[in-house]
């Protein structure tokens, strides 16, 4: 008798525990839509999608010049953190992302001489790292659309 109360106790409790797991959820389109949290909640949510490709990317091909910090290499390479100069043209940081550029740079005051080679291949990763810096690094500068880079030509390689 003890096997079989035992048995419909653990039997109701499983059935107990299984209905209420999705017991009382709202069909899907009945739901309300998720809020967005975090550090990029005031940005689109398209925006918002591409912050850990720019974040991968940052952290592979960015971080040996400007640091983990964003804070650049004094006089070598310039800062991202709270940069004048890529605020100034989001575009232009895009493109040069994309094709690199021998430009003298003057960031914050300070001249930057030194090349920045190319770093990614496609419009929509650089779109995606120039975005993740205008929101990080004590940067919150908005962002950038793959509208308006549509016009940057993507130089070829050289070999």
């Amino acid at each position: 008798m003890k096997k079989v109360t035992l048995f419909v106790i653990s039997l109701f409790a499983i059935t107990l525990f299984m209905t209420s797991c999705g017991g009382g959820s709202q069909p899907a389109a009945e739901q309300p839509a998720a809020t967005a949290t975090g550090p990029y909640a005031d940005l689109p949510a398209d925006i918002q999608a591409m912050m850990p490709r720019g974040e991968e990317i940052y952290k592979t091909k960015c971080t040996v010049c400007h640091q983990t910090t964003g804070l650049g290499i004094d006089n070598v390479f310039p800062p991202l953190s709270k940069a004048d100069y890529l605020l100034a043209d989001k575009v232009r940081a895009v493109a040069q992302t994309l094709n690199g550029s021998k430009l003298d740079m003057v960031v914050n005051g300070k001249t930057y001489s030194q090349e920045m080679v190319p770093q990614v291949d496609t419009k929509e990763d650089a779109v995606a790292v120039i975005n993740y810096v205008l929101n990080n690094f004590g940067n919150k500068d908005g962002f950038v659309t793959m509208a308006e880079v549509q016009g940057i030509e993507i130089k070829p390689r050289k070999k």
